[in-house]
């Protein structure tokens, strides 16, 4: 490449980055708003969540389409190559989180337009703003290019599978005793669902980094083994949780 170019090369890089950095903040508060409006029943929530996930799917396109024209037209090097595949799974990812979110807005309009018995969601608040903060803390890590911070978003998504099967007791239990409820203890095990699904996606995206910085693939290794890579061990394959 000649100076000019390799000028322009990373300061279209810095812009797919800045833009998934965009994408990923707006899936945050969509994720934030989705549970919001289970937990305050404001139904305007509903609306802004669904014209944010048509920004996220707009940013999707673009950037998707900035990685292709990057790679074909730069030939880039690994290091650089590397990023931007990172980027294009974490990508996949990110749309997915908007997607469940979406989903959890129109379930919980659903809940509220539905007449019933009330059911404490006081464990989705919890578990909303546990999987919000694994995304920040998954996008800063992309952001810092740090795989250390990273691994913590690795480890952190066993306390979310708890959250999950806690809540799943909880409301199978509210069924059992109350079968006047079930339609909507339903409702909200989709809602939870959707928010373990997203600590899931933050996961992925956070082995994504740590691929992205180290060049080694952490996918099914172990959430010890992740942590070592991450910090720049070499690991042999283990059978940890």
């Amino acid at each position: 490449m000649t100076e000019h170019t390799n000028r322009q090369f990373s300061s279209d890089l810095e812009t797919t980055k800045s833009l998934f950095l965009q994408m990923g903040g707006l899936v945050e508060t969509m994720v934030y708003d989705g549970v919001e409006t289970l937990i305050s029943g404001d139904l305007t929530l509903v609306d802004r969540v669904r014209e944010r996930e048509k920004e996220v799917n707009r940013l999707e396109v673009e950037i998707d389409e900035r990685i292709s024209q990057l790679i074909a037209r730069n030939q880039p090097a690994a290091v650089d190559l590397r990023l931007l595949l990172s980027i294009s799974k974490m990508l996949t990812d990110m749309e997915r989180c908007g997607d469940e979110a979406e989903k959890v807005a129109k379930v919980s309009r659903r809940l509220h337009e539905s007449e019933g018995r009330y059911i404490p969601a006081v464990e989705l608040r919890h578990m909303r703003d546990y999987v919000v903060s694994m995304l920040r803390q998954a996008l800063d890590a992309f952001a810092r290019e740090d795989p250390v911070h990273a691994a913590e978003v690795v480890r952190r998504d066993k306390e979310v599978d708890k959250e999950w099967k806690a809540t799943l007791r909880h409301l199978i239990t509210y069924m059992i005793e109350d079968p006047r409820v079930i339609t909507r203890a339903i409702d909200l095990i989709f809602i939870a669902r959707s928010l373990e699904r997203i600590g899931d996606h933050a996961k992925n995206m956070s082995e994504r980094v740590i691929y992205m910085v180290m060049g080694d693939d952490v996918r099914h290794t172990g959430v010890k083994a992740t942590e070592r890579t991450a910090r720049g061990h070499i690991f042999e394959e283990d059978n940890d949780v």
